[in-house]
């Protein structure tokens, strides 16, 4: 979305010109909003929006939906329908208690029965998904699992009918696969529809059975009575238990989630923060351990090289070339330690967007008038970075200001987009309408001391490059001869943060 254009707001007049105005009704009476229905309705519309981001889950990963809906579909639900379809076999042609039933409320047995083998064979198809569901797209298998719950509820919705429709203590069942539903169903819009959908059934299953017994006559009646449990508990009793159940399962669940998310970032945490120490320990030994060696080594080559100035035999320019050398040396090892110096510090939960618009707002003042508009296309919700402030700061601060010095102070555009990936890994990046970036530079640019700048000193992107890669993320650039440049900066939400390798 793009900045909108400032400006001047309109002036309201107040006292009697806005009466003389036409504006009657607001001045006497002020803003709707300022009404005390209006301010209910605030009120009201904010609790909601609260309780809703409160509830508001993130979709679990992939890997977590198919561990959940192995536990319980293949190694609880499966072994229990086993068993209740042998049941119904039972009842169906041994019993013939459901047959009796079913032929009092007028239905067919025949059909009850090949409902019944149809429900079977669509069991016998889910199971065999579930046992290669290794094999399978993750999306087939939650789309299995949901299609299968819709099946078990409307066929326990069929069985409720030919059992005492309200009176059916088949109703415990429903319970039961509301419960079902949480576990096997994680994501929460489809957990909701599924479960209501469910508790749907049960009414539906209740008002076909009354509808159904107020066309029988007195003799059917009775018989009917003696295949129907009659109930203690009243209708609307059971009714609000199963709302009850359905949004306390899913506000569990959302407790779980949250304690989960907690658990999860402390041991992220923890992890950077080890990670980060132990990187800032090793760079700055290894420094240490290597300036001294090259210290000598230098002393030795400049002794040897003053005593060998007058010889033109060429040693002389071959002990200048062992000094350059170990100057370039000491210039990588100095850049080692100033990784070591960033790799200190304390890993904080920060919001991306934040750190972007004060980021943009540092690089670009609205004091300073810059010709350049400054584009933001941002699509939340984003998971929290775990990092620090600083290196996330200071990666976003020279990427952006990259993009102004590419302007050169002449108009542009400048457009910062951030979205976030299935696997929670965000993306963000910051492009710009300059000159490009030629194709033999755009490897070097990350080099430390590059630049192609008079007064630059070649440590911006480097030092964007490391406080990425830090963390296991990664940035990479796109740019072409007079069609600008774009930077794409990627942090992982799980991140192996790695030592920055000199090269």
């Amino acid at each position: 979305m793009s900045d909108p254009k400032s400006s001047p707001l309109p002036v309201r007049p107040t006292g009697p010109a806005a009466r003389v105005a036409g504006d009657d009704a607001e001045g006497w009476l002020g803003r709707p909003a300022d009404w005390p229905l209006g301010r209910l309705a605030g009120v009201v519309a904010g609790f909601f929006q609260r309780l809703v981001e409160l509830l508001k889950i993130p979709p679990p990963d992939a890997a977590q939906v198919l561990q959940r809906i192995e536990t319980m579909e293949l190694h609880l639900v499966v072994p229990i329908k086993v068993a209740g379809i042998a049941i119904l076999l039972q009842w169906f042609y041994f019993t013939n208690w459901i047959g009796e039933a079913a032929r009092t409320l007028e239905v067919s047995v025949e059909y009850t029965r090949y409902l019944l083998w149809v429900y079977i064979a669509v069991n016998v198809l889910v199971a065999a998904l579930l046992l290669n569901l290794r094999r399978l797209r993750p999306g087939i298998i939650e789309g299995a699992v949901f299609g299968m719950s819709l099946v078990d509820g409307i066929f326990l919705g069929a069985l409720t009918v030919v059992t005492g429709g309200y009176n059916s203590n088949l109703y415990w069942l429903f319970l039961g696969l509301i419960v079902r539903n949480s576990v096997s169903v994680p994501r929460a819009l489809s957990q909701l529809a599924l479960n209501m959908t469910l508790s749907t059934c049960y009414i539906l299953a209740g008002v076909i059975d009354l509808s159904i017994a107020q066309n029988l006559d007195e003799t059917e009646r009775r018989v009917l009575e003696l295949y129907t449990v009659d109930s203690a508990e009243p209708l609307l009793l059971r009714l609000m238990l199963l709302s009850l159940m359905t949004f306390g399962c899913y506000a569990v669940q959302v407790l779980l989630e949250r304690q989960r998310q907690a658990a999860e970032e402390a041991r992220e945490f923890a992890v950077r923060e080890v990670q980060l120490h132990s990187a800032g320990r090793l760079a700055g030994e290894f420094a240490h351990q290597m300036k001294n060696p090259l210290a000598i080594i230098n002393t030795a080559a400049f002794t040897l090289h003053r005593a060998l100035k007058d010889d033109e035999t060429g040693a002389s320019e071959q002990v200048q070339m062992i000094q350059e050398e170990i100057q370039r040396a000491d210039r990588i090892i100095t850049q080692v330690m100033g990784y070591a110096q960033l790799s200190e510090g304390h890993v904080e939960r920060l919001d991306v967007l934040e750190e972007l618009d004060q980021a943009i707002r540092q690089v670009f003042p609205p004091a300073a008038h810059f010709p350049i508009q400054v584009h933001r296309d941002y699509a939340p919700p984003f998971p929290p970075l775990l990092m620090q402030r600083r290196h996330a700061s200071e990666a976003f601060l020279n990427v952006l200001q990259n993009a102004r010095e590419a302007l050169e102070g002449r108009s542009g555009n400048v457009f910062v987009r951030a979205f976030c990936h299935p696997d929670h890994a965000i993306e963000v990046s910051i492009a710009d309408d300059g000159p490009g970036i030629p194709p033999d530079k755009q490897e070097k640019i990350f080099e430390a001391y590059y630049t192609t700048r008079e007064k630059g000193t070649g440590l911006g992107l480097a030092t964007v490059k490391h406080n990425v890669e830090l963390y296991g993320g990664r940035v990479r650039v796109e740019s072409a001869l007079g069609k600008g440049a774009r930077f794409t900066i990627t942090l992982p939400a799980k991140t192996l943060m790695r030592l920055a390798k000199a090269k």
